[in-house]
């Protein structure tokens, strides 16, 4: 774990402050208040939780913005529960899907937990981050159990939710399975007697269930913090694999800091408030700076993304991506290092989209078409906008294809 040197704040007052930084909703916020009170009295942590379904093997930044938050409890002495969504996964999360999200396989879902495992502690502190598994508890409900559990939550309460309600109205199929997923998810914070319970802001329906359930089965219910959804590269969607604008917290340090030196000034304020542990104060007073133009935006831009790398690599990783950035991008140059591809060539020609995709350097055809079209790809240094446009695959001499600012690659083909 690679700490900021945060002092941990010592009143009430001081330490909401803290723990509600870029945070869109705290319900309610004196319940916060008074457990953190209580906490303080009696010397018990507060149990914070945060779910996770394992439904991708990569988390990405945006998946960060809610795991500092779990490491601010962390600072302040609480016990953190890192919950990895093995029984929920088996579901599939309907949030924000207009049609049923397809089931993953146990198999897919212990793969892809053992990533997360490994990869919450370049935030999380691993002596005191409990890692646990839905499935302990949700598993081992009978029929009987589900049924007692069902009937505390009716169906016009589930038409709430935005998309089950788009859905309905717009006479889409909405599986009896999907209402499943929010009462177990509710279920969780019962199970673990939770205090406090952390998501995004898509979740709120989600947690707000949650403290629905806890006061059903007599409990005091928890309260719910969400936090933004954070936009990815293009300043436009939320940050996302499939739609590759994400930078993934096990991006190589060079690849990390070129990307975050590709968004804009705008968003860069966001990345700074979410990704940071830098005061809302502060954040502030640099933005007023950079608009009175004392420091330019790419200095900024640079100190952000100098952070972020040393968070997750070190100092010296994070000085080196910058020298190699500066070299690259800023005089022209190529990189040091270019990753060189060799792929199989079955005819004179081959479509670029087709080699973009197979070389690693788009995530699908759909994106590696958005950007010849957008003029983000070079081949051999010469701009390409047509998005049918080929290139020979005859050739002896590798082809050098740029795309974007940050990423290159040696293409040389062989004939089957």
């Amino acid at each position: 774990i690679r700490d900021m040197e945060v002092v941990v704040p010592p009143g009430i007052d001081d330490q909401l402050n803290y723990l509600t930084k870029g945070c869109v909703d705290v319900v309610p916020a004196e319940q916060l208040a008074e457990k953190l009170e209580r906490s303080s009295k009696t010397g018990k942590p507060l149990v914070v939780k945060v779910g996770f379904d394992p439904s991708a093997p990569d988390l990405h930044l945006g998946h960060t913005v809610v795991i500092r938050k779990m490491h601010h409890f962390q600072q302040l002495g609480h016990r953190v529960v890192f919950l990895i969504g093995d029984f929920t996964g088996l579901i599939g999360d309907p949030t924000g899907k207009k049609s049923t999200r397809p089931q993953l396989t146990p198999e897919e879902i212990e793969a892809n937990a053992a990533t997360y495992r490994r990869q919450i502690y370049k935030l999380l502190d691993p002596e005191t981050t409990i890692i646990d598994f839905n499935s302990r508890w949700l598993g081992a409900l009978g029929s009987a159990d589900w049924i007692r559990l069902a009937a505390k939550v009716t169906v016009a309460q589930m038409l709430e939710r935005d998309d089950f309600r788009t859905r309905y109205e717009s006479q889409q199929p909405i599986a009896l399975h999907e209402f499943l997923y929010p009462l177990a998810q509710a279920y969780d914070s019962v199970a673990l007697e939770v205090d406090v319970e952390l998501g995004g802001t898509d979740q709120l329906f989600n947690l707000l269930v949650g403290r629905h359930l806890m006061r059903e089965h007599g409990m005091e219910p928890q309260v719910v913090m969400t936090l933004p959804l954070l936009e990815g590269l293009d300043g436009v969607e939320k940050m996302s694999k499939s739609l590759g604008n994400y930078v993934a917290v096990e991006d190589e340090p060079t690849e990390m800091f070129g990307k975050l030196m590709s968004i804009s000034d705008d968003l860069m304020w966001k990345y700074w408030l979410l990704l940071t542990d830098r005061s809302a104060e502060e954040i502030d007073a640099d933005r007023e700076q950079v608009s009175d133009g004392e420091i330019h935006p790419m200095d900024a831009k640079k100190a952000l993304a100098t952070t972020i790398v040393t968070e997750f690599h070190s100092a010296e990783a994070a000085q080196d991506a910058q020298r190699e950035f500066e070299r690259v991008f800023s005089s022209g140059h190529l990189p040091q290092e270019i990753p060189e591809l060799s792929m199989s060539a079955t005819g004179e020609k081959m479509l670029l989209s087709k080699v973009l995709v197979e070389g690693g350097l788009a995530t699908s055809n759909s994106e590696a078409r958005r950007l010849i079209q957008q003029g983000g790809v070079r081949v051999d240094g010469e701009a390409v906008r047509e998005i049918k446009a080929e290139i020979s695959t005859t050739g002896t001499e590798s082809t050098l294809i740029q795309v974007g600012k940050r990423r290159f690659a040696k293409v040389t083909f062989t004939l089957d």
